[in-house]
Parts: C-alpha cells; sequence; structure tokens
C-alpha cells in the first residue's frame, strides 16, 4: 500500500470545558464528511488545563454514547490509561462498544499514570496524573512497572477477544476462567493502537501494535518524532517483524486562526512519513469546524500529495 494510499485523516475532540451537545454535533457532523474517518477522545477524570473545576466526561462512557449516535467513523481513545481499569474489565468494556460501532472501534492504549518528573511529555508543571490519580483513589506507579502492566493487559485482551475460555497468571494481573462473549465483530478483535514515545514502550509497539500514535507539535518537535520512529523501526527488525505493518500516527492541535500553519505542520508530519493524522481540536468548537477540517487541510494536502 502506498503511503497515500494509506493516509487518513481524524479529529479529536478533548471532552474537557466542554457541553455533551457540542462533543455530540462535532461527530456527527465528522461521520457525514468523508474526508474525515476517525474520530476520538482521550482518558482523563480531571481537566489537564483551564479551571479546575470544570466539567469533564469519563472517555468510554463517552465513546459508547457517540459510537450509538454515528455510523461511518472509526473510534477510540487517544490513548486509553491502563490505569484505570482492570485489564480484563476494560476487555468487556470494548468488546461492548465494538459492538454497538458494528466493528468500528480501534483499540487505542497506552501505560496510564506512572511516576515521571514536572515538564514530561511537553505538558509544562507538575505531573498532572498526581492531583487526578489521587483524587480518584488510583496509584501512579514506576515507568517499569507501568509498561509491564501494559503487555499484561495487551495479552488478556487479545485472549479475551479470540478464546472461548482461559486463565492468566502474569506477574500483577491473575485470572481464572476468563469468558468474553459476545466477541468483538471483527475476527481477533480491534486493531491495536499504543500511544507512547519511551524506548520501552516503543518495543511494546513492535510486538503488539497495528499503530504507534505520539503527540505532535507544539509537545514533541518534528525532530525528535523522527528519531522516535526510527527507534520503533530498529525494534521492529530486532524481533523479526516489517517495520512498514505499524501505521504511525499523530495528533496535531490545529488553530482556528491560520489554515495555512496548520496545513504546514501536517505536511511536513506527512513527509515524515506519519500517515495516521489526528486533528484535534481546541474547546469552543466553531460551527461547521469539520467541513473547514475537509476543505482547508485534508483536501488541499491530498492534492498536493497526488500531483506530486
Amino acid at each position: 500500500m502506498s503511503h497515500q494510499e494509506r493516509l487518513s485523516f481524524g479529529l479529536k475532540t478533548t471532552p474537557m470545558h466542554v457541553d455533551y451537545d457540542d462533543i455530540l454535533r462535532v461527530w456527527q457532523e465528522a461521520d457525514g464528511i468523508p474526508e474525515i474517518e476517525h474520530a476520538w477522545l482521550w482518558d482523563h477524570l480531571l481537566p489537564l488545563a483551564g479551571p479546575k473545576e470544570g466539567k469533564i466526561y469519563e472517555g468510554w462512557t463517552l465513546l459508547s454514547a457517540l459510537a450509538a449516535q454515528t455510523s461511518r467513523l472509526k473510534l477510540g481513545l487517544l490513548v486509553t490509561s491502563n490505569r484505570i481499569r482492570q485489564p480484563a474489565v476494560l476487555g468487556k468494556i470494548a468488546t461492548t462498544v465494538d459492538v454497538v460501532s458494528r466493528g468500528r472501534l480501534v483499540m487505542g492504549l497506552g501505560v496510564g499514570g506512572t511516576h515521571q518528573p514536572a515538564g514530561a511529555g511537553g505538558i509544562a508543571g507538575d505531573n498532572p496524573a498526581i492531583a487526578e490519580y489521587e483524587a480518584y483513589g488510583l496509584t501512579l506507579v514506576p515507568p517499569g512497572e507501568g509498561i509491564a502492566r501494559l503487555d499484561e493487559t495487551v495479552r488478556i485482551l487479545k485472549r479475551m477477544w479470540t478464546e472461548k475460555e482461559f486463565d492468566f497468571e502474569g506477574r500483577y494481573y491473575t485470572l481464572k476462567g476468563n469468558r468474553n462473549e459476545p466477541k468483538p465483530v471483527r475476527p481477533g478483535g480491534p486493531p491495536l493502537l499504543i500511544g507512547g514515545w519511551g524506548d520501552r514502550t516503543l518495543r511494546l509497539v513492535a510486538e503488539h501494535a497495528d499503530i504507534w500514535n505520539v503527540p505532535g507539535p507544539p509537545h514533541n518537535r518534528l525532530d525528535y518524532i523522527v528519531e522516535r520512529s526510527r527507534v520503533l523501526d530498529a525494534h521492529c527488525r530486532a524481533i523479526g517483524r516489517d517495520p512498514a505493518e505499524i501505521q504511525r500516527s499523530v495528533q496535531v492541535i490545529v488553530s482556528y486562526e491560520d489554515d495555512e500553519a496548520n496545513r504546514r505542520v501536517v505536511r511536513e508530519l506527512i513527509g515524515a512519513g506519519l500517515t495516521h493524522i489526528v486533528l484535534s481540536l481546541p474547546r469552543g468548537y466553531p460551527q461547521g469546524i469539520v467541513r473547514r477540517l475537509a476543505d482547508e487541510i485534508v483536501n488541499p494536502l491530498r492534492a498536493e500529495l497526488a500531483a506530486a
């Protein structure tokens, strides 16, 4: 499959400081615009920016509601925190959403809350997971443990989606007699997207994922993303996997004031080999914003590639 053929565009609505009706409006508009192929939420329980007392919605519950009110978009969380739900419970939730959506789920996963220094991940200030996890009775873990837990979760999900009944004995999770019916719509379960950029996370991506996602500018510079992609390539080669099997995905926060700047950033990312482009919408979604994304970003860039 060529670079052009693999290229896809989606949008992300961060469900923070916005009304449910506004999120639903954007998703239903996107569902009717073929240039936008996928739509995403996130997985936080407190606002990461703006007023601390602001409204925010739980990701999987909201995703299920949106899945029931759309018919075409691929959908998921970018990304699910592996520290919030037990793996088998998450597997059941995800299976339910996949069935509700008639097989449109993409299973987005990340390590979740771990001990991180201030400023990690391109987010200024103290690790926001500290307050979030304290507020909801959750625990942060060391990064190595978080990655090992994510590995076990992926193995559990894949078995839930393919086996009739199984036991699982891991370092962190134990299951006895797990049964998961119905199975997801697609044989083998939804495509797996893993988000992250550390060396150990990229090893997990190489071993398990169909799609790798990384935050783009302004959180991570283009040269850093390219370097991380090369690390992923090396991990793939080390285990005998073709790096081209893993689609490269990036999140880009769009500006409502500068369409040319949006095109420039996305053009550079596509040129660097990223083909799964997620346009993240700042809160306060203008009317008709999805049609504008298609007309001002997606269609012009596709036309450029076709003419090249």
